[in-house]
């Protein structure tokens, strides 16, 4: 069984608002979560989605005021 190790996002608020964690260290996954609620809920996205996720965001086809957070 594998373990996700958790590092925050460079990107991250430093005020504590918007935190996401990512774990990279298990193979062909991507694991995110919100550092404020690390027992919370967790996305897990394989390599191509992972891809696919970012660029979305960095095209601004996804935004912060999309989610429903």
């Amino acid at each position: 069984m594998h373990v996700f190790r958790f590092v925050k996002s460079s990107h991250s608020s430093p005020i504590g608002g918007e935190c996401v964690e990512v774990a990279t260290n298990v193979p062909s996954v991507v694991a995110v979560r919100d550092s404020k609620n690390p027992s919370g809920r967790t996305l897990l996205f394989g390599d191509r989605e992972w891809l696919a996720f970012r660029a979305a965001v960095a095209d601004g086809q996804i935004r912060a005021e999309d989610s429903a957070v």
